[in-house]
């Protein structure tokens, strides 16, 4: 029989519980954890024994959101959830990039982490809840796992942080900041922010650090009562074989590293690595030697010493570069003929191609969310082909790192976009990286920024990005400007910042060692300022304004609002109207529940024809007004005349003319096209229009006694 624990405290005004022992009992580890009525299972299960042959932590974060969780099916014909949506994607890394470096070094057993929001209540985020239900399971499970960790979300309005905003009060905030960490450090952040500064961007990391703490102290009391036995795992000593691989290649790895030039280097490099694993490798004649999976991790940190040790030593950089330099920029814009705005944006060997296409609100993307069905405008997508490094590989569906990218360059660009309602455009926004060594996200930011400036998108200023990294030893401390891929793979942080010349328009931190502290947060901020403000230098060459007018190419549009009561008139019955007006005038019309029409076509004239037809629809026939018309029918007592939009109106047989006229068909008949006067409404309110008071040849009133009466 399973016993049940569960801790609950009092966080930012609501209650957090963590229980164990309810659900999912034979799993490692199991928590339910729950904030307001939002609720994520979240489960943790390892091997207890590695894979042979495994190179590499297997570690796997699933987070999935059930649509029963808030009370929903799901749309489209199969009803039940499939593929993981982008939020779902996004934040499985969100929980993946915190946990995976407290895993003990050298731990390659496949683990599995799973959360599932079971309840939410529009309220509170599950994804909080997931990064804290994962870090107690794993806790729980005895895996060797060097957390807890807590996390929290920070906003920022009127000048005082929100700790755990609820969805809502988002809305009005400047800032939505992700922080994870331990008792001690910051592991992990993400956030979006409207330009604020980088002293307030480092006082938001420190606030969310500061309220988790609670969290990562339930955490531990919790694992007081009901934390699974430690599992035996001691991790291996490579230090004979890092020696014998320092005494045999260390001068060739250190000349490898000498090379600027990335392909040449990964050729010394891998020269290297061929002439110690032919000494040192074990075969068949020489059974004795190392293990192929343990010189693999062996010569990894032969690298990492060199390339580390390098660095703090000489505060020089594998290319040349003094810690703070960045990469020589090429930036430029309009390089494709047909597209509506489009970048090539190039810095040392990292190159991004950048295209952005406007559309009408036909091309809205549809999200289907647990808080219910949305439309997005705004698309940022991100390609990583394999070419791009100079290797084969394969084509297939969107990557989980593709999507992270993605999002981090739309959060990044999102602050200085025009209003919906001064920029009516569908925009999308796509990054082929066709070169990449180091930071293709932040070269996706700089280069998405000038193809929309391209496309003549009025954003209110260019948005460029910059990544930065960090060696830490007990000996020392180097923070690097514009990290190269090395630097990133051999280093202890991946640290990105955005923003304009006006503040940070985002923030995404990972850490590979147990946290950083402020004063590192501090230094590495300041830095990127600097950084960040170059490489906007570098992007005004090419274009330093959005363009005046959009591309020949791209659709034109106007927005347009007419009352409420007249939608159905534009619409008609069944749709027949609003089918006719764009079937005659050739523009795209889409109306709103609000009123509000936008009107879209290749050329002004059919864009003007629309307006045209939808105000004579809309708009209301004013008395003593001459208007053209045409006959519709012919009656004995006068003849109805179609005068205004789909309006029509009476000339009674006495209207039609000075001198007496016997019979309405004596002066009209049907189709004929008339200038009416509206001279006023029945008291059934009924349309009373005049011909005789009006000169037919030139449609101007005639003057004289009879000329008003009616």
């Amino acid at each position: 029989m399973f016993d049940k624990h569960s801790v609950s405290l009092e966080w930012a005004g609501r209650t957090l519980t963590i229980e164990t022992g309810r659900m999912a009992r034979q799993a490692d580890g199991a928590v339910l954890v729950t904030y307001g009525d939002t609720t994520v299972l979240a489960t943790a299960v390892f091997q207890k024994q590695a894979k042979p042959g495994q190179d590499f932590f297997p570690l796997t974060v699933n987070y999935q959101e059930k649509f029963y969780a808030s009370g929903r099916i799901p749309g489209g014909f199969f009803k039940r959830e499939g593929r993981p949506t982008e939020k779902e994607t996004l934040t499985s890394r969100l929980i993946d990039r915190p946990i995976r470096p407290l895993f003990v070094e050298g731990f390659k057993h496949e683990v599995q982490v799973i959360l599932t929001a079971v309840s939410y209540d529009l309220e509170n985020d599950p994804d909080i809840l997931g990064m804290i239900g994962a870090s107690a399971a794993l806790v729980l499970s005895g895996a060797p796992f060097l957390g807890p960790i807590g996390a929290a979300r920070v906003g920022y309005k009127d000048g005082e942080y929100l700790v755990n905003p609820m969805v809502e009060d988002l809305e009005e905030s400047e800032l939505d900041l992700v922080v994870a960490g331990t008792a001690d450090a910051v592991m992990m952040v993400e956030s979006e922010a409207q330009e604020l500064s980088e002293e307030v961007m480092l006082g938001a990391v420190m606030a969310g650090h500061e309220a988790m703490q609670p969290v990562i102290d339930a955490i531990i009391d919790l694992a007081e009562k009901a934390a699974n036995e430690p599992f035996d795992f001691e991790p291996e000593d490579l230090s004979q074989e890092l020696s014998a691989i320092q005494e045999l290649v260390g001068k060739d790895i250190e000349a490898a590293y000498r090379i600027t030039d990335k392909l040449e280097r990964q050729d010394a490099v891998g020269a290297a690595r061929e002439k110690a694993a032919a000494e040192l490798v074990a075969t068949e004649d020489k059974p004795d030697g190392m293990d192929p999976l343990v010189f693999k991790s062996a010569f990894k940190a032969a690298e990492a010493a060199v390339v580390r040790g390098a660095i703090l030593k000489t505060k020089t950089r594998i290319d040349g570069r003094g810690l703070a330099d960045v990469r020589p920029i090429v930036a430029e814009a309009g390089v494709l003929p047909r597209t509506h705005g489009s970048s090539l944006f190039t810095r040392g060997e990292t190159q991004a191609l950048c295209v952005a296409t406007l559309g009408t609100s036909d091309d809205e993307q549809f999200i289907d969310a647990l808080h219910g069905t949305y439309k997005s405008r705004f698309m940022l997508h991100y390609n990583f082909p394999p070419y791009s490094v100079g290797e084969t590989g394969r084509m297939g569906g969107t990557s989980r790192r593709e999507t992270g990218h993605g999002k981090l360059a739309w959060r990044a660009l999102r602050a200085v976009l025009p209003k919906d309602e001064d920029f009516p455009y569908t925009l999308r926004l796509v990054s082929e990286i066709t070169e990449s060594n180091g930071s293709s996200s932040m070269a996706t930011v700089c280069g998405s920024s000038l193809a929309m400036m391209d496309a003549g998108v009025p954003i209110s200023r260019p948005v460029s990005g910059i990544a930065m990294g960090l060696i830490k030893e007990d000996d020392g401390v180097a923070v690097l400007s514009d990290i190269l891929g090395d630097e990133d793979h051999l280093g202890d942080m991946d640290f990105k910042v955005a923003g304009t010349e006006a503040g940070v328009t985002s923030l995404q931190m990972d850490i590979k060692i147990a946290g950083i502290t402020r004063e590192i947060m501090q230094t590495a901020l300041d830095q990127a300022k600097g950084g960040r403000m170059h490489i906007l230098d570098e992007m005004a060459k090419a274009l330093n304004t959005s363009r005046e007018s959009l591309s020949e190419h791209a659709p034109q549009m106007e927005m347009i609002q007419v009352p409420v009561d007249k939608i159905r008139e534009v619409i008609g019955s069944g749709g027949k109207t609003i089918r006719e007006i764009v079937d005659s005038t050739g523009a795209k019309v889409n109306i709103e529940d609000d009123g509000s029409v936008q009107i879209s076509a290749l050329d002004r004239k059919s864009i003007d024809a629309a307006i045209k037809r939808i105000r004579e629809l809309t708009a209301e026939p004013e008395v003593g007004e001459i208007y053209e018309g045409t006959v519709v029918s012919v009656k004995d007592f006068g003849a109805f005349v179609n005068f205004f939009g789909p309006r029509d109106g009476l000339v009674h047989v006495s209207q039609m003319a000075e001198e007496r006229v016997k019979h309405p068909s004596d002066v009209v008949k049907e189709g004929d096209k008339v200038f009416v006067k509206l001279m006023g409404f029945d008291e059934r309110g009924k349309v009373r229009l005049s011909m005789k008071v009006v000169d037919q040849e030139s449609g101007k009133e005639l003057a004289g006694e009879g000329a008003g009466e009616a």
